[in-house]
């Protein structure tokens, strides 16, 4: 017999914190090995995601019941308790005795100590109490969101603290999956049709067209929908840039950190195969998988290369109506969908902006005069977003920005603009349009 649901989740906490694995990529791959599917699948990433989203505000509610303190517990027994206090305080369906009963086997399982279940056990068992007499809330809005107390600051820079709270809160949401139609293969309404006949659930997004919100999807690549290339895996947001960008037919177009070729694909999609697009990116095996993703959806204008976009090729330059530069960064604008990013220390995100300055230095001369420059991040810090391109037009006369106009609650804009969770239901993410005279 395979590995539980909750005993996949406990193993994925245990990997982020022995081995830095990504909680995403080892819950993929750690269901399909314990042969999880449908409401097992589903629990188990729920499990998962719940405790690294809620990870500070558990603990907060551990230290205060154990007699023991929290850094003298085995990783897998504190671990264990975040997966029970989490069921109990936000799955209303499963009972309280299940959650202390199935975190007690587990601790027998995992932990080195025979005297830890009696304590797991003791603490779930007195946080149940306590949850039926009224549970104390934490006034920090840190712990309350699980937040580190740099990032709540660093987004108190930009906004006020009520739309902090917002955007902590909306990082914490369950966000719906996103697909984009792919209009070279089939059209929206057919695709809402063909996906709701399997059962599946599939609405039209509520002001970008040709963008769906799926639910209860299960494995996606297992779809035939997915399989044949009629709908690939995008947030808005990254949708967004490409139409910022201004991608026409006739255009020759770098897209210059590409993988995994989303940006690409929607730039190709958009102008009907009609445009000359080199995608790129420094990783060779990355290549792969920029061609299998546009075989999949039919796309024949794309050539997938490796290029370190920091290192100039002279045989690039001058040579493109549109580069994209969707550049390494912080990545804190998909906390929602990556909850263990918020645990980054923040010392070694100090270097980005240097990175992100070369390589928008470096790519600017491969744009045409008259071309069009896109500087892009899915990242939510001033210093990664508006100071690199501030920095970068003091040192380029030659560019400047360009306003663009996007549907919905975005609209006109002077030439840059955030998306942030809270306010547009997006992935947090800047976009620049800087024009080259």
């Amino acid at each position: 017999m395979g590995a539980s649901a909750r005993e996949v989740a406990l193993q994925c906490l245990l990997a982020g914190e022995r081995q830095g694995a990504w909680s995403d990529g080892y819950l993929r791959n750690a269901i399909r090995k314990a042969g999880l599917t449908g409401r097992d699948a589903a629990l188990c990433t729920h499990l998962a995601f719940g405790v690294l989203q809620n990870r500070l505000l558990l603990d907060w509610h551990i230290e205060r019941l154990s007699a023991t303190p929290l850094k003298k517990l085995e990783p897998a027994v504190w671990n264990c308790l975040r997966l029970g206090i989490y069921q109990m305080l936000f799955l209303d369906r499963i009972p309280p005795h299940a959650a202390v009963n199935e975190s007690v086997a587990l601790t027998k399982k995992y932990s080195r100590n025979p005297r830890s279940a009696a304590l797991v056990n003791a603490v779930l068992r007195a946080f149940d109490r306590v949850r039926g007499e009224g549970l104390p809330q934490p006034e920090e809005l840190s712990v309350r969101y699980s937040h580190p107390e740099w990032l709540v600051k660093e987004f108190s820079h930009t906004l006020s603290m009520e739309e902090v709270e917002a955007l902590l809160s909306a990082d914490n949401a369950q966000p719906l999956i996103q697909a984009q139609v792919n209009t070279l293969k089939t059209t929206q309404e057919a695709l809402v049709q063909e996906l709701e006949a399997t059962g599946h659930t599939a609405k039209s997004h509520p002001w970008l067209p040709n963008c769906l919100e799926l639910e209860g999807m299960g494995n996606l690549e297992e779809l035939p929908a997915f399989r044949e290339g009629r709908f690939y895996v995008q947030d808005a947001a990254a949708r967004l840039a490409v139409l910022a960008s201004g991608a026409a037919p006739g255009m020759e177009i770098l897209d210059a950190c590409a993988a995994p070729g989303g940006k690409s694909f929607a730039a190709a999609i958009s102008t009907n195969c009609k445009a000359n697009i080199l995608s790129c990116d420094i990783h060779p095996h990355k290549q792969r998988l920029i061609r299998q993703g546009a075989q999949r959806l039919g796309i024949s204008s794309i050539t997938a290369a490796v290029m370190d976009a920091k290192r100039f090729d002279p045989a690039l330059e001058r040579r493109f109506d549109l580069v994209i530069a969707d550049v390494p960064c912080s990545g804190l604008g998909i906390i929602r969908k990556k909850p263990d990013i918020r645990y980054k220390a923040p010392e070694p995100l100090e270097g980005l902006p240097q990175v992100q300055r070369d390589i928008l230095s470096n790519v600017a001369r491969y744009v045409k005069p008259g071309g069009t420059l896109l500087y892009a991040t899915c990242t939510l810090l001033h210093r990664e977003n508006e100071a690199v391109v501030e920095w970068f037009l003091e040192r380029e006369p030659g560019f400047t920005l360009e306003p663009f106009t996007l549907p919905g609650p975005v609209g006109t804009v002077e030439g840059m603009v955030t998306l942030w969770p809270h306010r547009h239901g997006t992935d947090g993410f800047f976009i620049a349009k800087l024009h080259r005279r």
